[in-house]
């Protein structure tokens, strides 16, 4: 089985920055098939553009823009690309990292596919840092990682924790179609709740309100569309449930602190 050294990553690399103990690299997937391997590090890999398969031990993961996968040191796993462009974000952390941090290499374990939008905000956010100025921005970058980590660690926890039913059914409806305008009176009776018991119960699982929730993820669906030369701003906005473009921009700032056009500059 191929074990993988830092910074190294089946495709065409396009950037690489080292910071640290941390490795920064952005990837062009170009192999169809990618047999099992692992690399020395622990690290993250977050789907910018494309779509890619990544299958482990356990189960197969169906990734797209927007995706955010860890995986442990030495974690086997093998990767299919379908047809068409594929990129990835890999954000590789050596022990010393977490010597210097003071995080356990143990936190986290295994594969995981997160599907917390407040991951996946904090990854976009990691990516901007670096397209904009990465070498200044190793505190950013620090800060807004181990961020990332205490809610990973959180989520990983909470997984395994007893929900209702309705928790996982919830975000099956939410994350499958973040641009439909969902009333509180449909969900609950999509779900067989009382409205009242789902508002008041989502902050328990979700970390948040509903509304702040799906406003989350309609602007991380925009996001992972910027990268699309065919698309105006216009339609993206449309396409992913906004009002308006300026409700989306609005949106999009509030979470990332740049216009969507300047996003879009920085992913080019």
């Amino acid at each position: 089985m191929n074990s993988l050294e830092t910074g190294q990553f089946f495709g065409v690399t396009n950037a690489k920055i080292q910071l640290g103990g941390l490795t920064l690299t952005d990837t062009e997937y170009t192999h169809d098939y990618v047999n099992w391997h692992y690399h020395e590090n622990a690290y993250f890999t977050f789907i910018l553009e494309g779509k890619v398969l990544e299958g482990n031990k356990k189960e197969l993961y169906h990734c797209e823009a927007g995706s955010l996968l860890f995986h442990h040191w030495q974690e086997a796993h093998y990767n299919i690309k379908p047809p068409g462009f594929t990129r990835g974000f890999h954000l590789e952390l050596n022990p010393e990292w977490f010597k210097q941090v003071g995080l356990s290499t143990n936190d986290l374990q295994g594969s995981i596919n997160f599907r917390n939008p407040y991951l996946t905000t904090i990854m976009y956010n990691i990516v901007k840092e670096v397209k904009m100025d990465a070498h200044s921005a190793d505190l950013a970058i620090d800060s807004s990682l181990i961020r990332l980590f205490d809610l990973a660690t959180g989520n990983a926890t909470s997984s395994s924790m007893s929900k209702p039913l309705w928790v996982n059914r919830l975000r099956d409806l939410l994350h499958d179609d973040p641009a439909r305008h969902w009333s509180l009176e449909a969900l609950a009776a999509e779900l067989s709740i009382h409205p009242v018991h789902l508002s008041r119960d989502f902050s328990k699982y979700f970390n948040c309100n509903l509304g702040e929730y799906q406003r989350m993820l309609k602007v991380q669906k925009a996001v992972s569309m910027l990268p699309d030369k065919q698309r105006s701003l216009t339609d993206i906005a449309v396409t992913c449930g906004f009002a308006d473009q300026s409700h989306f921009i609005r949106s999009f700032k509030a979470l990332y602190h740049v216009t969507p056009l300047t996003f879009k500059k920085l992913l080019s």
